[in-house]
């Protein structure tokens, strides 16, 4: 199942959180090394997004100017 940009800004998020209200150095590091995580997943996630509407964009035209050409 492949995740979207929504899931994995949610999950950065809630590490941002747990790393503000972090006590311990370690665990604060731990949770901004998540977020970092997630955030790159997300960008990630999104510019999957992007590229595949560009190419369904230009498939669809490429088919239509087949198309016009068949006729």
């Amino acid at each position: 199942m492949a995740q979207t940009y929504e899931f994995y800004h949610a999950r950065a998020e809630e590490a941002a959180a747990r790393a503000k209200e972090a006590t311990l150095d370690n665990v604060r590091d731990r949770e901004l090394r998540a977020e970092k995580s997630w955030r790159t997943l997300a960008d990630q996630a999104r510019k999957t997004v992007i590229a595949r509407d560009k190419a369904d964009a230009e498939r669809a035209e490429r088919r239509a100017a087949e198309a016009l050409q068949d006729t």
